[in-house]
């Protein structure tokens, strides 16, 4: 599903920010937010299982983007 995020400058330098930490786009720092903070959140057992899944996701995309290092991203 397509959605047009509206954001004030300070959002979105705080977003830009995000994405930067994370070596990702906005968009997938977005989504990324929106996922850990509903997984803390929320007793859901479909979001807790959605974050578990795009944690091991983001896992093996940091290994082959960065194989020498064994940090993880958080």
């Amino acid at each position: 599903m397509a959605m047009t995020l509206r954001l004030r400058a300070d959002e979105d330098r705080a977003l830009a920010l995000l994405a930067r930490a994370h070596g990702c786009s906005k968009q997938e720092a977005a989504r990324r937010a929106i996922i850990s903070a509903a997984a803390r959140m929320l007793e859901d057992e479909q979001v807790h299982e959605l974050a578990q899944q795009r944690l091991a996701e983001y896992r093996d995309i940091a290994q082959r983007l960065h194989p020498q290092s064994r940090e993880t991203p958080r």
